[in-house]
Order: structure tokens, then C-alpha cells, then sequence
């Protein structure tokens, strides 16, 4: 107690002595700490300095709230009331003062008085309050005091001496144990939070665990990869009936959010049979999005708005729905939510702002985005970090660094993620002396760490000039170990430089990475058909065969009129079809007279010359070009969607079109957007 009285003493002489206008951060303790009866304790080095004030430039007008002296509960609560207020320090002042005045205080302050240590991120409070606990006898006897002690290390992140402090308690009951698995949560030890609300329910107190438990149980397996807890703890919950609480439902389906498309049928199971709310809507309208499951979540939006009961969206609302929207490239839907982003005076709200941005610039309209970008009143590093994120996928290289420099002036420091977006853009501009710059300077002046996204980043970056070698190198050279996307990279230069050799090292890597992906197998392939090697080309389609890998169908859409089109090679279901085949024919004949030369390299060389270019004449990305080319007005922009890399001889007659039809078209494939325009793509050929 003495050392508390001193350690308060001292913040307060700080603080009065800087005029209430700086932390007390550097308070240390007057007198050194003797610990006894507790072993874990005795080898404890209370070097942390004591915590800032809260509010630190509005002190106080008047004195904090005293309790009577005659009445100890009345201690406790000046203590919490403090607390609540956000004044740790003061409430640990009167915890004090409730000592001197009247010691029978001890038993109802001891706890949030360990609250307010937590608050303060105090651990020399907090032991000394451990102490006082343990000389007291109210540890381990008092279950809340208990409680408390454990929550105050977790929060001053020493999940070790918690477990030790929690060992010492003779029969933990379940709040304790709740405390504990807590505590594990907030340090992301999710696998000793789950053991130990495993143990509760072996113990036979499974009919003890209560709504704290559950979201406690649920928090830990939403970040966890193993399939079918989230399951088993669902069963719990509806087998000890509290699947009828909202808060324990919607922490269940973020659980399932969390577990990926493979838990997609179970969260909409829950979700259709629970009281909903604005969180559970919010939930599962996410969960959709970030599945890319953008035209369920937009069904669901639209049933949120018309489902009344006082349901509201708000700004997850809108930032869930924005991301569906990104997903999909539904510009006019993205437009109309805007819209009403724009009405309820959520423009300059940092994360739907920043949604805004993403979507405008996923959906081929940068130009829009750096307009909302502009709307945000505080941008934060996501923010900016979008901006340029959105730059670079459109190969606006130069505009992406001048943002960046714009985020460095405003003082706002880059991050590991803002970096990725700095190299991919100068990786799709190909500003290879600007991206070796960035690459150097991000450890050098941020001591930013370069993790696999930023190698994937250089390597493409290399590869895009030629570099094959040198990228080569730097994979080889890498602290971490290369994922497929690194390989993946090399093998798509290797595919534009027709170097078979180092393309075939960098496949075998995927293979051994990625063995189902059927990308990696046609890029091969069609490296080796555009070499004449076709004894090859046939053993990659044996070798696909053998081991059951099913290529994705690819498709093409469109969206005109707030209506998505769809096509598929040699798709004849539109019911414009025959209108479609007329005109693109008509398109495709202008392009060969202007010196449009079908690509047959990697069609199937078993076909004559012909029958080659009639394969080519219906892919999708055509077929969708054409229709838009029909039935938007003159001079419009016209946008389509690739679910796959965009082929060569496609993104080539695209480029003709563009200039006979006059007509600027814009094409996100599944590397990045190609702004086709007078004959000529931003992409430069490179993708």
C-alpha cells in the first residue's frame, strides 16, 4: 500500500509540476517492490514505467468523488465511477484514500480497483495491488478479486503470470475460468482459450457457461483454421438454449464468416432462423462479400431494406455492400449505393470512404475514386493505401507515387500493406528504377520488413522488364519462403519473354505449391505452344487428365442498364446471340483490314489454320465487347469483366476495336485492369 501511495504521489507531482499538459508516461515507483507469497512474483522485474493520465490536456475542474468513510461499498463505487470515466489514476488515488480512510474498504475496492491498473496498463500498480490481495487473504479466496487480478495482467499483456496467479486458485468456477479464456483471446492465444472452455466443459459445468462464455468460445474459434469447432459450439449453445441470444448468434456467425465459403451454408441456415438485427444483417451481407458472393449479398441488402422493423443500415452496411459491388464490377449499383452514402452524410466517414475508393477504382473509374478519396475528412493509412492501390491496378504508375509523397507529407507513416500497393504500381507501370528505390527505402528510412507480397511485387517488376534472371535471383535470395504467387509471377514473364527453360523450374515450384490450379498448367502449356513444342503441350493435357484438375469455365460479363450480361465461350444463349455473332463478325473483319493478326500459336495444333481462328472468334471477352458495343450509346465507356487472365490474341483485336469504333474499353481481368484506347493498351502488353 505504501508503494501505491508513493507511485500516486508521484504521477501527481508530474503532473501538476507540467501543468496538467504531459503524461506522466516516465513516473517511476519511489521505492523498489518486495513481493512475498507468491513464488511466480518473487523473480518479477517491475520495470514498466507507470501509466499517462487520461485526458491528459483536460484535467480535472473539480476533485474526484469521495465515498463515506463510514460505508466501504460507497469506496468501491467512487472507485468504478472513476473508472467509467476514463481517470485510472484518479480512481487508484481514491482507492487509496478509501485505505486511509477506512481499511473494511479493502473487500469491495480491491476489484475495480485491478480494473483500473488494466485501464492504466499499469503492471507496478497491478502487483501492487497482487500483493495487498495476497497479504489480505483476498486472493485466491475472493472470486471477484480473482477475477479482476487476471484480467489486470492480461491487460498488461502477461498471459504467463495469469496462468500462474490462475493455477493458484484452488476451484476456479466459471467466471473465473471465462476471465481466463478472455484473457488468452485478447493476447491471441486462441488454442489455450479454447483448451481451457474445453476443461470447463469436461468438468461437468457445461450448464454453466453463460452468454460471456459463449462469445468468448466463438471470438477464439473465428481465428482459428480447424473445421468444426465453430459447429461443435454451436450445437453447445443450442443444446443449453442460447441460441436466442442475439449478441452469442452474431458472434456465431462471424465464426462462420471467418471459416471461409465452406461454412457459408451453415451461417445462412442461422441467419434465416434467428431474430434478426443490424448486426446480424451486417454479418451476413459480409460474409457474402468477402466470399465473392456479390450477387447474394446485394440480394440480401435489398431484403434488409424492405424488411422494416426499425432494421437501419449503417456505415458496415454500406462499407459490405460497397465491397460486393468492388467484387462484381456492378458500377451502376456501386453508383446508386454512393448515392445514398452521400444522403446520409457518410462521405466523409474514414472506412466508408475508403470503401468508396476501392469500389470506384475496382470498378475501372479511378477518376471517381480520387474524388471520394478527397471527400474523406481523416484518412488513415487504409485510405491512402487504397488511393494508390487504385492507381497502380489501372497502370497509373506516376499518379500512385504522387499520392504516396502526398501521404508522407501529411504525416501519416506508410505501412507493410501500403507498400505492397506502392511496388505492385510501379510493377503494372513498369518503373523499374522506382520500384528498386522503394524497395530499398522501405527498410532503410521505414524499417519495414519486405514479406512475400513485396518479393511477388519485385519479381513481376523484373520480369516485366526482362529481368529474368535477376528475378530469378531474388527469389533465391528471399528471407521467406516463396509462395505460389512469386512463382506464379516468374512463370507469367517467362510466358512474354518465351523462356522455356526457367519457365518450366518455375512451374514444377507450383506444382509442388499448387498442384489443382489449372492456371498455372495452361500457362505452361501454352508456353510451350507458342514454342512449336507440342509433344509437351500434350503431356501437360495428359498429366491435367490424370490427375482430375477441372479448369474453371471463363466468362465474360458486362453490365448495361443496372443488368449484368454473362458469356461463356461460344455462348449462345443470350437472346441476342445471332445479333452478337453478326456484329462481331463485322468488328473482327474491320480489325484485319486495319493488320489484326489472329493469334493461333496456342490454339489445338491439330486443326488447320481456319478452324483456329473460328476457336478464337468466340471467346467471351469478344462476345462481351461486341454487346456492349451494341447497345450502349456512342462515346460511352465501355466495361467488362474477365474472371480469367485475358488471352493474347483477345486483348490484341480489343486494341483494334478500340480504335475503329472509337470507343474507349476497359477490361479487368484477373491481373488487372487494360485500358483500351486509340489502338493501344496501359498495360503496355505486359499482364
Amino acid at each position: 500500500l505504501i508503494n501505491l501511495r508513493s507511485w500516486l504521489r508521484c504521477c501527481h507531482h508530474r503532473h501538476l509540476s507540467n501543468g496538467g499538459s504531459k503524461s506522466a508516461a516516465s513516473a517511476q515507483p519511489t521505492s523498489g517492490v518486495a513481493f512475498h507469497g507468491s513464488p511466480h512474483l518473487q523473480h518479477s522485474k517491475p520495470t514498466e514505467h507507470a501509466p499517462p493520465y487520461f485526458h491528459p490536456f483536460r484535467p480535472r475542474a473539480v476533485p474526484p468523488r469521495r465515498g463515506d468513510p463510514s460505508r466501504p461499498a460507497s469506496w468501491s463505487a467512487a472507485v468504478a465511477d472513476l473508472l467509467a470515466s476514463g481517470d485510472a489514476v484518479a480512481a487508484l488515488a481514491t482507492f487509496a484514500a478509501a485505505l486511509r480512510a477506512n481499511p473494511a474498504a479493502l473487500l469491495p475496492a480491491l476489484p475495480p480497483a485491478f480494473r483500473a491498473a488494466a485501464a492504466a496498463t499499469s503492471l507496478v500498480a497491478g502487483r501492487q495491488l497482487h500483493l495487498l490481495a495476497l497479504r489480505s487473504g483476498l486472493f485466491p479466496s475472493d472470486p471477484f478479486s480473482a477475477s479482476a487480478l487476471l484480467h489486470m495482467y492480461h491487460h498488461c499483456c502477461r498471459p504467463l503470470d495469469a496462468r500462474k496467479a490462475f493455477d493458484e486458485i484452488p476451484s476456479p468456477n466459471p467466471v473465473i475460468i471465462t476471465a481466463m479464456c478472455s484473457g488468452y483471446l485478447r493476447n491471441n492465444l486462441v488454442y489455450p482459450s479454447l483448451a481451457l472452455f474445453r476443461d470447463l466443459l469436461t468438468s461437468g459445468s457445461a450448464m454453466a457457461v453463460d452468454e460471456a462464455a459463449a462469445l468468448v468460445a466463438f471470438s477464439s474459434s473465428a481465428r482459428v483454421p480447424v473445421r468444426g469447432i465453430t459447429a461443435s459450439l454451436h450445437a453447445l449453445i443450442v443444446k443449453i438454449g442460447l441460441d436466442v441470444d442475439a449478441g452469442v448468434v452474431n458472434t456465431m456467425l462471424d465464426a462462420y464468416a471467418k471459416g471461409g465459403g465452406r461454412d457459408l451454408p451453415a451461417a445462412r441456415k442461422v441467419f434465416d432462423t434467428m431474430e434478426k438485427d443490424v448486426v446480424s444483417w451486417n454479418t451476413m451481407i459480409a460474409l457474402y462479400a468477402q466470399n465473392g458472393l456479390s450477387a447474394e449479398a446485394l440480394e440480401l441488402y435489398c431484403k434488409m431494406l424492405n424488411v422494416g422493423g426499425g432494421i437501419r443500415y449503417n456505415a458496415v452496411t454500406f462499407s459490405a455492400v460497397l465491397l460486393a459491388c468492388a467484387h462484381a464490377g456492378t458500377i451502376q449499383t456501386g453508383k446508386r449505393v454512393h448515392n445514398q452514402v452521400v444522403r446520409m452524410g457518410l462521405e466523409e466517414n474514414t472506412y466508408v470512404g475508403t470503401s468508396v475508393v476501392d469500389m470506384y477504382s475496382k470498378c475501372g473509374r479511378v477518376e471517381m475514386a480520387r474524388k471520394a478519396f478527397g471527400k474523406i475528412k481523416e484518412k488513415n493509412v487504409l485510405s491512402w493505401s487504397a488511393m494508390i492501390t487504385g492507381y497502380g491496378m489501372h497502370g497509373h504508375g506516376q499518379d500512385a507515387l504522387e499520392v504516396f509523397n502526398e501521404m508522407c507529407r501529411s504525416g501519416q507513416n506508410p505501412n507493410y500493406i501500403t507498400f505492397i500497393s506502392v511496388l505492385a504500381a510501379c510493377s503494372h507501370a513498369g518503373l523499374l528504377d522506382m520500384g528498386r528505390y522503394w524497395y530499398k527505402t522501405m527498410k532503410n528510412k521505414f524499417g519495414v520488413e519486405p514479406g512475400v507480397e513485396h518479393y511477388g511485387c519485385m519479381v513481376d517488376l523484373l520480369g516485366r522488364a526482362g529481368c529474368l534472371d535477376e528475378a530469378y535471383g531474388l527469389i533465391k535470395e528471399m528471407k521467406v519462403k516463396p509462395d505460389a504467387a512469386i512463382w506464379g509471377a516468374l512463370l507469367s514473364a517467362c510466358r512474354v519473354h518465351k523462356n522455356v527453360e526457367l519457365a518450366e523450374i518455375s512451374a514444377k515450384r507450383l506444382f509442388e505449391l499448387d498442384a489443382t490450379n489449372s492456371g498455372y498448367y495452361v500457362l505452361l502449356s501454352n508456353i510451350y505452344a507458342e514454342a512449336g513444342m507440342w509433344k509437351d503441350v500434350e503431356r501437360m493435357r495428359v498429366l491435367v487428365k490424370t490427375r482430375g484438375i477441372e479448369k474453371p469455365p471463363g466468362y465474360s460479363s458486362v453490365e448495361l442498364k443496372g443488368k449484368t450480361h454473362v458469356f461463356y465461350v461460344g455462348d449462345t444463349s443470350h437472346p441476342q446471340h445471332k445479333e452478337i455473332y453478326s456484329y462481331l463478325g463485322k468488328l473482327l473483319d474491320i480489325a484485319q483490314k486495319a493488320g489484326y493478326v489472329p493469334n493461333t500459336g496456342s490454339v489445338h495444333h491439330d486443326l488447320d489454320e481456319e478452324e483456329k481462328e473460328s476457336a478464337l472468334r468466340i471467346h467471351s471477352e469478344k462476345l462481351a465487347v461486341a454487346f456492349a458495343l451494341m447497345n450502349s450509346i456512342p462515346g460511352s465507356v465501355i466495361h467488362v469483366i474477365k474472371n480469367l487472365r485475358v488471352c493474347t490474341d483477345c486483348h490484341a483485336v480489343i486494341k483494334f476495336i478500340s480504335k475503329s469504333a472509337e470507343r474507349e474499353i476497359i477490361v479487368r481481368d484477373l491481373q488487372r485492369f487494360h485500358h483500351f484506347k486509340d489502338g493501344s493498351c496501359s498495360c503496355g502488353d505486359y499482364w
